[in-house]
């Protein structure tokens, strides 16, 4: 059953807009912060993957997290992303979520150095205990070359402040052993667009969408059919962003997002390196997307 909790719902995996030279654009990332809270998006991740954490320095990583929460000013909840491929890394970046005010912390598994499942525990543990504020595990082993089981993410809802898990493995199976063997207040998060309305239906408590940068509103309606079990509804609405859910992969997220979010005028065309622009061939196909969702 779904507890009632402030951070269930839609929720968006920000892109970090940046001006043509690669700088990152505060101005463009303030008008997506009020474009989020008019569309009903429950919370923003901020730093996520989406959000171009791989290419920004920590002291960047900070500043946009800060700026973040500035521009929210309370009306929408931010979820800072703070997982490292080091321990001592990610304490560094949850104690300064902690400190500028974010309602939760996200962690990525570490990355590249592929440690067991018990090193996954103590990572995780260590963080939990070094730094009180709300954890949110996160699992994509498509980037990060480790996976986070069932068995240690339930292992790990053991401790009061992690308080959930954004599972992007897009494996219904792996999301029904999560619901299956998880405390009904560990909130379950699909972190796949093409399938987080079956996960809602199963028993999720939302998504951390990358369609949401485009379509905010429709991802929160098909979220909220999907909790009112309402699956003809949620299916409906879902089956009109079935070719965005697709096209936004094309190439290595956020490259299509933050091409499709200059398409839509939202912000500059800049991305950093070793990140690209959208290539020739895949623009067309995603244009006809936005054009068909009527938000170009």
């Amino acid at each position: 059953m779904r507890i009632e909790h402030p951070l269930t719902g839609a929720m968006v995996a920000l892109i970090t807009p940046m001006l043509e030279d690669g700088s990152v654009d505060f101005d463009a990332l303030a008008n997506l912060v009020e474009f989020h809270i008019k569309s009903n998006t429950k919370a923003i991740i901020s730093m996520g993957t989406t959000g171009e954490s791989a290419t920004l320095n920590q002291d960047e990583h900070i500043e946009v997290m800060q700026k973040t929460i500035e521009f929210a000013k309370g009306r929408i909840a931010i979820i800072a992303g703070t997982g490292a491929n080091s321990t001592s890394e990610a304490i560094e970046l949850t104690q300064a979520a902690k400190a500028l005010g974010a309602n939760a912390a996200l962690l990525v598994t570490p990355y590249y150095n592929k440690p067991t499942q018990e090193g996954l525990y103590q990572h995780y543990k260590a963080i939990a205990e070094a730094v009180d504020i709300d954890q949110i595990l996160y699992n994509v082993p498509g980037r990060t070359a480790v996976d986070l089981l069932p068995e240690t993410a339930i292992r790990l809802s053991a401790i009061s402040n992690i308080i959930g898990i954004k599972d992007a493995t897009g494996q219904l199976s792996v999301a029904q052993e999560l619901i299956d063997g998880c405390p009904e207040n560990f909130l379950l998060y699909s972190g796949d667009d093409a399938t987080a309305v079956e996960f809602i239906l199963m028993g999720g408590h939302g998504g951390i969408s990358v369609s949401a940068n485009v379509a905010p509103a429709e991802v929160s309606n098909a979220y909220q059919a999907a909790f009112n079990k309402d699956r003809k509804l949620a299916e409906t609405i879902d089956a009109n962003l079935y070719n965005l859910h697709q096209h936004l992969f094309t190439e290595s997220n956020p490259i299509p997002v933050k091409w499709a979010m200059y398409k839509m005028g939202k912000c500059d065309s800049g991305i950093r390196l070793p990140l690209t622009k959208l290539s020739p061939q895949y623009q067309m196909v995603l244009e006809q997307d936005l054009s068909n969702l009527g938000v170009i």
